[in-house]
Parts: C-alpha cells; sequence; structure tokens
C-alpha cells in the first residue's frame, strides 16, 4: 500500500506537467483556430454563398463522418507517403482543428439562424451593410447563443487530446502510458489521469458557468 501511495504521488506530477505544457496548450490552440474556421464556415453556409456553401456542407459531412484518430493516422502516418512531413504537435494541432472546426460551424449556424430575420432587415433599413449587420448584430446574438455548446465542445476537446498520444505526442495520456509501463500498475495510474481530466474539465464547467453568468446580463 505504500508502494502505491508513494507511486501516485511521484506519478501525479510527472502527469500533471505534460498537462499543462502540452495537453493544455494543446486545446486552446486548437480551439482558438476550429473557432475561426467555424465562424466562416457558419458564415458561408447562412449567406447561402453558391458553390462554397456546399463545399462547407462537404467539409462537415466528411469531418462529423469519420473518427477522429483515423484523421490524426491519415495526417501524421498517412501524408508522409505523399512526401508531406509535419511534425506530431502540428499535426494534431491541424486535425484537431479541422475536426472540432466542423462541429463547432454547425453550433454558430444554428445560432444564427436562430437571430430573427427581423432584426437584419431592420438593420439594413437602418443602411448597414450586409457584413455591417453580421459584425454588430446577428453574430454577437448568435455567439451568446452558442457560448454553452461551444463550452462542451471545448470540455471534449480537453479528453480528446488523449488521442494524440497515437501520434507520439507526449500529452498527459502518453506520460501515463510509460509510467504503467515502467510499473505495471495500470488501474491507479489510469485512475489518476483520469481524475487529473476530471479535474481540468471541473475548472473549464466552473468557467463556463462564470461566463454564461456574464452573458445573461446582456441579454
Amino acid at each position: 500500500m505504500n508502494y502505491l501511495c508513494n507511486l501516485l504521488v511521484e506519478s501525479f506530477w510527472q502527469i500533471l506537467l505534460p498537462g499543462l505544457t502540452m495537453t493544455i496548450p494543446l486545446t486552446v490552440i486548437s480551439f482558438a483556430i476550429a473557432l475561426v474556421i467555424a465562424v466562416a464556415v457558419a458564415l458561408v453556409q447562412f449567406a447561402k454563398v453558391p458553390v462554397l456553401r456546399q463545399l462547407a456542407r462537404f467539409y462537415i459531412w466528411v469531418i462529423r463522418g469519420t473518427p477522429l484518430l483515423v484523421q490524426l493516422f491519415v495526417v501524421f502516418y498517412g501524408l508522409p507517403h505523399v512526401g508531406i512531413l509535419i511534425d506530431a504537435f502540428p499535426a494534431a494541432i491541424l486535425v484537431f482543428s479541422i475536426n472540432q472546426g466542423a462541429y463547432c460551424a454547425e453550433t454558430i449556424r444554428a445560432a444564427l439562424e436562430s437571430v430573427p430575420v427581423g432584426q437584419l432587415e431592420a438593420a439594413e433599413c437602418a443602411g448597414l451593410s450586409w457584413a455591417q449587420s453580421i459584425r454588430r448584430i446577428v453574430l454577437p446574438q448568435a455567439l451568446r447563443t452558442a457560448f454553452p455548446p461551444l463550452s462542451n465542445s471545448l470540455i471534449g476537446m480537453v479528453k480528446d487530446t488523449s488521442l494524440a498520444a497515437n501520434i507520439t505526442v507526449t500529452e498527459m495520456f502518453m506520460a501515463t502510458e510509460r509510467i504503467v509501463a515502467l510499473t505495471a500498475e495500470p488501474l491507479a495510474l489510469y485512475i489518476e489521469v483520469g481524475l487529473i481530466y476530471l479535474l481540468f474539465c471541473t475548472a473549464l464547467t466552473k468557467l463556463q458557468a462564470v461566463g454564461e453568468k456574464k452573458l445573461s446580463v446582456y441579454a
């Protein structure tokens, strides 16, 4: 029992450090890029731009219809066969951004369509261009509506980053696997890393609640 307790105490910092230096940066960078992609794709669909709208639907269809792990393998292990080499961390950012962008695009599209059409028409009557109406009136309301599901997507991404271990990214789960290989204590160590993921996600849930409370003031 003492051995196990000492192991968990020592391994905690060995697991937490990659979480702070790899898992969190991977999540934040990927989600930020995903939001940019999502807003662009959602606006293309909302504006019903010819051709681009069909391309956006195709992108969403492919990404949402294939496993994230397969996408990681295609980029990291598959692309080198056609001469495209991407390091593990940038490859993970690329895949997570594109994957999450497809899901967030649907969230933002639905939020855009929830804004009453009359507000857009009133803005145009007031002399605002379509782009100004979207930027100043429609998009702020849509993002406020989309905040809770987008926050859930961010929390989900924290857990999904564990898949990056499959392409050699040294994040929390890979750090745990290495300790398991040395100690042969999978049950305790996998529970420990699960609790650390739970800690991260709980912190984000608290921040989500604070953000929703603040946004409700402006609703």
